[in-house]
């Protein structure tokens, strides 16, 4: 079908093993630089994955096929993978601390090295296959777009004193998805698909990102990234 997008990725055991040592440092940058809020966002969204990939995705809807691993355990990993570093890096962006471009080269740096070290070191491991069909539940992702950006338009439009930058929350969203699928194509672990690299870019993780963005503004006027309290205005 024409509105069927096949998301797919191979690896090979090697990659897991690494990536859990880069998640490892990330999270200790993260406690390092006190960035707490930050990783408790991380922790957060790989619950919110493994419930949506392998609550959804594999146990309900079934248009998630995993080959050469334990489907729990495997979708377990990936959603801590993804979902702590998307989640973190998109949370650390909306701090707006001045250090965006560091923890973005952090982030990208590390998955490009993962990627690129298992398969220097890791070629005669096991190899774990992974694919997913999207017609079922990409309409569903694009109504939750539209409802997310439509109320930031139309309240920026109604309040224009109070105008909120939706353009910097698009370009976010657009970017941790891109960054994801770039490196993912160029290091031959995703199925080169340009439908594939342009739909998941605009839509997944950017469906969330006006909802992050919501909670983040709520919480930051409460309590700082340190989790000390915020001084009151």
């Amino acid at each position: 079908m024409g509105t069927e997008v096949i998301a797919a990725r191979s690896m090979n055991s090697l990659y897991i093993w690494l990536d859990l040592a880069f998640l490892l440092i990330l999270i200790i940058v993260l406690i390092w630089t006190k960035r707490y809020q930050a990783l408790l966002a991380g922790l957060a969204g790989a619950v919110i994955y493994f419930i949506v990939d392998y609550g959804v995705f594999y146990l309900w809807l079934q248009t998630r096929v995993v080959t050469g691993a334990d489907p729990a355990l495997f979708l377990l990993w990936l959603s801590v993978s993804y979902g702590l570093t998307n989640f973190a890096w998109i949370w650390l962006w909306l701090d707006r601390d001045g250090h965006a471009l560091a923890w973005s080269l952090l982030i990208m740096s590390g998955w490009l090295c993962v990627a690129l070290l298992s398969q220097s070191f890791g070629a005669g491991l096991p190899l774990i296959s992974i694919a997913r069909g999207t017609a079922r539940y990409h309409g569903i992702m694009a109504l939750l777009l539209f409802i997310g950006y439509a109320g930031l338009a139309v309240y920026t439009i109604l309040h224009p004193d109070r105008r909120i930058r939706i353009g910097w929350i698009l370009a976010i969203g657009i970017l941790v998805q891109g960054s994801w699928e770039a490196i993912l194509a160029i290091t031959g672990i995703r199925n080169l698909s340009g439908q594939t690299f342009l739909v998941n870019t605009l839509l997944e993780t950017n469906m969330g990102l006006p909802y992050l963005w919501l909670i983040h503004r709520a919480i930051s006027r409460h309590w700082r990234e340190d989790l000390t309290r915020a001084c009151s205005s």
